[in-house]
């Protein structure tokens, strides 16, 4: 789907956790997730932690929107 959106001209960043998955099916923008059940959270992270870990990644997602890429690339997720 990731695909179709960027021919629309609309920039789009994946948001995944099975990278390998992401990069077989051709998305070019990819942030790292946490886990399947937990994408943006971890439910053994104080509520503070917790929420500076969804915005550090949601952040580093409205970053990659603004990159110019040539080949696919996974954007780093490191704090």
């Amino acid at each position: 789907m990731t695909k179709e959106i960027e021919r629309a001209g609309i920039p789009i960043v994946m948001l995944c956790n099975l990278l390998n998955v992401a990069k077989s099916v051709g998305v070019n923008k990819m942030v790292q997730t946490v886990s399947v059940p937990y994408p943006l959270g971890d439910p053994n992270l104080s509520p503070e932690e917790e929420w500076k870990l969804r915005y550090h990644r949601v952040g580093v997602a409205l970053d990659a929107l603004t990159k110019d890429i040539e080949d696919q690339t996974v954007f780093p997720t490191k704090i």
